[in-house]
This record gives C-alpha cells, structure tokens and sequence, in this order.
C-alpha cells in the first residue's frame, strides 16, 4: 500500500477521545473505534508536517510570533468535510494521499478570498478506502483593516 502511514492505536484513540472530552466507551481499549475526526491527527505521523516541531528549526506552532502562516503556509482553515466509508479500528494501519482539490475565490468586504481544497484519501493496508477528508483553506488577498469602535 502506498501513502503516508497513520498506525490507529487504542492509546492514541483514548487520547484524543479525551482531548475532545468525549467519554464515549466506544473509544476504549483494544478494539476501540475511533471517533469521526481521528484521522486528522494523522499529520503527527507525517515528518515533513508544516507544523510539526524540528530540533533546531523555528517552529510556528510556538506561540513566540504572531499567528499568521509562513509563507506558502496555506491560509485560514475555512472548511472540513468527512465521508465515511467504514469506521476507524484501532490495531490497523492506515494510509494517506493528498492530492490537491479545485481553486475558486470569492469577493469579500477587504478585497478577494483565494479558496483552496486538499483531499486525503485513507485506505486500509488492502488498498480499500475508509476515510476520505476535503479540507478547504482560504487566504485574504490584501490586508484587513481594522475600524476603531470607540
């Protein structure tokens, strides 16, 4: 099977489970489901993750600069969908394409929205589908302003 590997394991399950504060029983132990947006924590097994911390880089996600993306960062979140084609077992292994999804923008308030879309396909190690996940991001062209509220 081709793709980023995504091992499902019951502790990372409970983990997340937990930090969604869903006490589901359904999430625990050995042969747990996963709950429905499991899978976007797939990226903490990808090492080349925009996001994730390298020793001796600067890391985004350390909250000592201001919160925009780095260049080519890839915008806002603006959407994300799920279809399930079976649900997530922890012991299995998933695995993980992105390709890229269509373009489009859109005129708001402060000058043109740029939309993007990336879809993620998981499959099981027998090449068959389980999750497939479109995320849309949106980058404002040009800056906002801010009026005083005073």
């Amino acid at each position: 099977m081709t793709g980023q590997p995504f091992p499902v394991e019951a502790g990372h399950i409970l983990m997340f489970a937990r930090a969604i504060g869903d006490e589901n029983p359904a999430y625990l132990g050995e042969s747990a489901l996963a709950p429905p947006t499991f899978t976007m924590a797939s990226a903490h097994h990808d090492p080349d993750y925009r996001l994730r911390p390298k020793p001796g880089e600067d890391w985004f996600g350390s909250g000592a600069g201001p919160g925009a993306m780095p260049e080519g960062g890839g915008g806002l979140h603006a959407e994300q969908h799920f279809e399930y084609h079976r649900p997530v077992s922890a012991g299995e292994t998933l695995y993980a394409t992105t390709v890229a999804g269509h373009n489009w923008e859109k005129q708001g308030r402060t000058g043109r929205l740029l939309f993007s879309e990336r879809i993620t396909e998981y499959r099981d190690a027998d090449g068959e589908p389980v999750v497939s996940a479109r995320t849309v991001a949106v980058v404002p062209e040009g800056p906002a302003t801010r009026k005083d509220a005073r």
